[in-house]
């Protein structure tokens, strides 16, 4: 049996969705039962728990052969670290008093550094507790979400602009989340390599740019579209005016300036590397449906 957290996400239910089309017993752990009903209508056990409920989680994963684990981020919270450390210290702790004997942890490229990485540092803390825990785990370090461009896309094509944080020519590793999640349920199908440690470093094909990003609308749109960057000083003003804590608008301030740079957002060149399948135009296409 696989236990599933975040399966009503991105990458949960493509996760959970695997399993099942690999005839494996799937329990998923949600915070709404009615969002499960497609899962639960295939088969899977739907057990709805608050991640922070240690006894709750206990109780979920006990006689799991493997547990998908991640962290979804508080775009509210207004102290997003401290807060997911708390519960990546208690998802570490429940899997090795349970015996789990393998987790996929879904974390992010640049998870190596201990600071300077915005809301990516919760996947650095992660990824240690894990370790410190005893755990034998396969962390998935995942580069950006391309489902992040979301929120501009119907921007692109009613307007013909594409708004940027990014400098407009600065390639970013970015990946479809249902490669993360094919990538993720074929660790936990496959087991873990070897005991402890095992880390995958997954992307997309080919990194992208704001420009590339674009170019592909244009195609998609029929009209051309074009980039205009954004000045990083709007960034925080402009989040919060969304209901974006400060806090939080401060830690993706803190992103955004590493990724121009293009030196701290990356991988660490070490475990499996592996490339996504989906193109930046399939993606896209899917996206703009």
């Amino acid at each position: 049996m696989y236990v599933v957290t975040g399966a009503t996400g991105n990458t949960g239910k493509v996760v959970a969705a695997r399993l099942l089309d690999a005839g494996k017993q799937v329990r998923v752990i949600v915070r709404s039962r009615d969002k499960a009903a497609a899962l639960a209508r295939r088969g899977a056990e739907v057990v709805v728990a608050d991640l922070y409920d240690e006894r709750a989680l206990r109780d979920a994963v006990s006689g799991a052969q493997g547990v998908y684990l991640m962290s979804p981020p508080d775009p509210k919270s207004n102290d997003f670290i401290a807060e997911r450390k708390r519960l990546t210290g208690l998802l570490a702790r429940v899997v090795v008093q349970a015996e789990v004997p393998h987790v996929v942890l879904l974390s992010s490229f640049a998870a190596q550094h201990a600071d300077g990485t915005g809301p990516i540092l919760t996947a650095h803390n992660a990824e240690q507790q894990l370790m410190a825990a005893g755990a034998t785990a396969t962390i998935v370090r995942a580069g950006s979400f391309l489902e992040n461009w979301t929120s501009v896309l119907p921007v692109a094509k009613r307007d013909a602009v594409l708004p940027s944080f990014l400098p407009l020519d600065r390639p970013v590793w970015t990946i479809d989340t249902r490669d993360i999640g094919d990538v993720a349920a074929k660790a936990l199908l496959d087991g873990p390599r070897v005991q402890g440690t095992n880390i995958i470093e997954l992307s997309g094909p080919v990194p992208t740019s704001p420009n590339d990003i674009a170019r592909c609308l244009t195609r998609i749109f029929g009209h051309e579209v074009k980039p205009v960057h954004v000045p990083l000083e709007q960034l925080v003003p402009q989040l919060t005016a969304f209901g974006v804590s400060p806090h939080f608008a401060g830690l993706m301030r803190e992103l955004y300036a590493a990724q121009a740079t293009g030196t701290r957002i990356d991988y660490e060149n070490v475990g499996e590397r592996v490339y996504g399948h989906y193109s930046l135009e399939e993606s896209l296409r899917e996206l703009t449906r």
